[in-house]
C-alpha cells in the first residue's frame, strides 16, 4: 500500500456535487493499494498513520499525532499511485489492485482508523471524485507498505 499523507485545515470531496465526505483540522490520506496486499500491510500503515507526530505543539514543533491534536481523517481510494510510467506515455495500471481486493482492504484499514478512536471520512470507491482541500503547512508525507522495516 502507498498512501499519500496531507496535513489539512479542512478537506472535502465530491462526487457529482454531492459532498460524501468533508473533514476539518486533520489527515487527507490518498490510498493506493496493490495487488500483493494484504491486512499486515493496512495495519502497519494505520498505526504509524494514528501515531506520525506531524501536528504541532505550543512551540510549534512538529511534536503531536493526529490523535493527540483531535483532528479528524478524511480516506480516498487512489489506484493512480501505483501508475508504471516507464513505458511511452500512457501510464499503466496493472499493479494495482482489482476493485475485489482492493475495497475490501480499503474498509479493513479504515476500520483499523476508528478503532483507533479516529473520526473517519471517505470518499465513494471507483467513483469520480472532486477533491477539495486547504494543504496546511504544507505537510506531505509518502508512505509505502514495501519499505517497512
Amino acid at each position: 500500500m502507498k498512501i499519500v499523507v496531507q496535513r489539512v485545515k479542512q478537506a472535502s470531496v465530491s462526487v457529482e456535487g454531492k459532498i460524501v465526505g468533508q473533514i476539518g483540522a486533520g489527515l487527507v490520506l490518498l490510498i493506493g493499494i496493490h495487488q500483493d496486499d494484504q491486512e499486515s500491510d493496512a495495519d502497519w500503515l494505520a498505526h504509524k498513520i494514528v501515531n506520525l507526530r506531524i501536528f504541532s505543539d505550543e512551540n510549534q514543533k512538529m511534536n503531536h499525532s493526529i490523535k493527540d491534536s483531535q483532528g479528524a481523517v478524511l480516506c480516498i481510494s487512489q489506484f493512480t499511485l501505483f501508475a508504471d510510467y516507464k513505458k511511452g506515455n500512457r501510464p499503466s495500471f496493472i499493479t494495482a489492485a482489482p476493485p475485489s481486493i482492493a475495497l475490501p482492504l480499503l474498509e479493513y484499514f479504515q476500520l483499523k482508523l476508528k478503532d483507533s478512536g479516529l473520526l473517519v471520512e471517505k470518499g465513494q470507491f471507483g467513483a469520480d471524485m472532486q477533491v477539495t482541500l486547504t494543504n496546511d503547512g504544507p505537510v506531505t508525507i509518502v508512505l509505502d507498505s514495501f519499505t517497512k522495516s
